[in-house]
C-alpha cells in the first residue's frame, strides 16, 4: 500500500518548498534566536582572535618584553579553560532557568550578560582580569544556547524542526565572519577595541523584549506544573529517571567530545597560521589580516557544514548525520594541523575541516529538545549540551602540555582529534528521533 504523504507532516513533498506553512511570526522567533547566537559567536571569536596580541601585552607589562610562545599557549589555554568552565554553568543554571521563568526572558538576561563582560574585557590590565571577564562572558553564552534551541524548537513546525535547528547554528559560522571583518576594520586600534563592538548584542536584547512572546508549549506546562505544585522543583535529578538517564548521559557525551575536539584543537588555527614558514617575519598587522582570511575560510566550509545537517539528519537519521560529522573531523584534523607547509595549503584544508568540526554542533540544537518533554527541554538541552564543558575545559589545558611533550601545535592537535572515536562509540547508544514528534 503506498505511503499517504498527507497524513504524516514529517515527511515532506519532494515538489513543495521546505518554508512552505512557516508564518512571519515562527521566522520572527528565529531570526531573534539566530542573531542572539550570532552575536555569541562573535564574542567567543574574539578571543581567539586576540589571543596573542592580548596577552603580549598583559603578560609583557609595562617594560613590554617579548613573551614566549610556550607562555602565551600556557596562560592562553587556562583563559580558554576557565572561558569553558564559566559557559557549562552558565549553560545548565540559564537552562533550569528557561524552564522555570521562560525561553524569552532567559535570552534577555542572559544577552545581556556576555555583551556587558565582553565590553569590560576591553578595561583589562593583567591576564587574570581577562580571564575573570571572559568567565562572565561565558556565563551568559552557555544560558543563551539552551533558551534560544528550546524556543526554536517549541515554536517551529514539526517537520521543519531539523532544518530551524540548522539554521539557528549556522548563526555561529556567521560570528565568526563579523568576528574576521572587525579585525580587519580594526587592526590598526589595538585588541581592546575588539572587546567593544562585543557590546552590540545588547540591541538584540531589545528586540526579544519587544517582539517575542514565550512558546504556547511552555506556557501550558508551565501552567500544568502550577496546578499540580511541582513548578519549583528542582530539575535536573529528573534528567537521570527512567528513560532519560541513557538520553542524558549520550548527550552530554556527544557534546563533551564536540567542545573538545572544537577548542582542543580546531580553535587554534591562528597559532597554526603563525608558525608557517612564509608567515615569519611579518609584523601584527600583517599577520592579523592572515589570520582573518584563515578563519573566514575556516567558517565557510562550517556555514555549508551547520546547514548541511540538518536535510542529511532528514533524510538519514539523527545518529548517521552526527557519525558522518564525527569521522570526518577525526580524520581532517590531522591532515589540516599536520600536511600544510605553506599558508595556500591552510586555506584549502580548513573548509573540510570546519565542515565537519563545526557541522557536528547543528546536530545539538536539533537533537537534543528532542529528548525531552517539555517542563524540562530548556534543562535538558542546557545540561547536555553544558555539562560536558567541565571536562572539555581540560581540552585547551591539554593542548598547551601537549605542545611542550610532543613539540608543536600541530601534532598537538592532531592527538586531541582521537576524542572523536568515544564519539562515534556513544552513537551506538543513542536513540534514534528521526520522524518522531517532540515529547510533550
Amino acid at each position: 500500500m503506498p505511503l499517504d504523504r498527507s497524513q504524516n507532516p514529517a515527511i515532506h513533498h519532494p515538489l513543495r518548498p521546505w518554508r512552505e506553512g512557516v508564518t512571519p511570526y515562527q521566522w520572527l522567533v528565529l531570526l531573534v534566536a539566530w542573531l542572539g547566537w550570532v552575536f555569541d559567536s562573535m564574542d567567543a571569536t574574539i578571543y581567539v582572535i586576540v589571543l596573542h596580541p592580548a596577552l603580549e601585552e598583559l603578560l609583557g607589562g609595562a617594560s613590554g618584553m617579548p613573551v614566549s610562545p610556550a607562555t602565551i599557549g600556557w596562560y592562553g589555554g587556562i583563559i580558554l579553560s576557565i572561558f569553558l568552565i564559566g559557559w557549562a554553568i552558565g549553560g545548565v543554571l540559564f537552562g533550569v532557568a528557561a524552564d522555570y521563568f521562560g525561553r524569552t526572558k532567559t535570552l534577555i538576561a542572559t544577552i545581556l550578560i556576555y555583551a556587558t563582560f565582553t565590553g569590560l574585557a576591553a578595561l583589562s590590565q593583567d591576564w587574570w582580569h581577562l580571564a575573570c571577564y571572559r568567565f562572565m562572558t561565558a556565563v551568559g553564552i552557555g544560558g543563551e544556547w539552551a533558551a534560544g534551541a528550546a524556543m526554536v524548537a517549541e515554536v517551529w513546525p514539526e517537520d521543519k524542526r531539523a532544518k530551524a535547528g540548522g539554521i539557528l547554528q549556522s548563526a555561529w559560522a556567521v560570528g565568526f565572519f563579523l568576528a574576521a571583518a572587525a579585525n580587519l576594520l580594526l587592526r590598526g586600534y589595538g585588541w581592546r577595541a575588539l572587546f567593544l563592538v562585543g557590546v552590540l548584542p545588547a540591541f538584540v536584547a531589545l528586540l526579544i523584549r519587544l517582539w517575542v512572546k514565550e512558546p504556547e508549549r511552555w506556557v501550558q506546562a508551565h501552567r500544568q506544573e502550577l496546578l499540580s505544585g511541582t513548578a519549583h522543583r528542582i530539575k535536573i535529578p529528573d534528567l537521570f529517571h527512567g528513560d532519560l538517564r541513557r538520553h542524558t548521559w549520550v548527550g552530554s557525551i556527544l557534546a563533551f567530545v564536540a567542545v573538545f575536539g572544537l577548542w582542543g584543537g580546531a580553535n587554534w588555527t591562528p597559532t597554526l597560521i603563525g608558525a608557517l614558514p612564509d608567515m615569519q617575519g611579518l609584523g601584527q598587522a600583517a599577520l592579523a589580516g592572515y589570520v582573518s582570511y584563515a578563519i573566514m575560510a575556516f567558517n565557510c566550509g562550517s556555514l555549508f557544514g551547520y546547514l548541511s545537517f540538518g536535510p542529511l539528519a532528514d533524510r538519514f537519521g539523527r545518529r548517521p548525520a552526527f557519525a558522518l560529522m564525527c569521522a570526518g573531523s577525526l580524520v581532517m584534523l590531522p591532515i589540516t594541523y599536520l600536511t600544510p607547509h605553506a599558508y595556500v595549503h591552510v586555506l584549502l584544508l580548513l573548509p573540510l575541516l570546519g565542515f565537519f568540526n563545526n557541522g557536528l554542533f547543528s546536530g545539538f540544537p536539533i537533537y537534543l529538545p528532542e529528548l525531552y518533554p517539555t517542563r524540562l527541554r530548556a534543562t535538558g538541552a542546557g545540561f547536555c549540551f553544558n555539562a560536558g564543558r567541565v571536562l572539555a575545559s581540560a581540552g585547551p589545558l591539554m593542548t598547551g602540555f601537549l605542545v611542550t611533550t610532543l613539540g608543536s601545535f600541530g601534532r598537538a592537535a592532531s592527538a586531541v582529534a582521537l576524542i572523536y572515536l568515544l564519539g562515534l562509540a556513544t552513537l551506538y547508544f543513542a536513540p534514534e528521533t528521526r520522524g518522531r514528534p517532540l515529547p510533550d
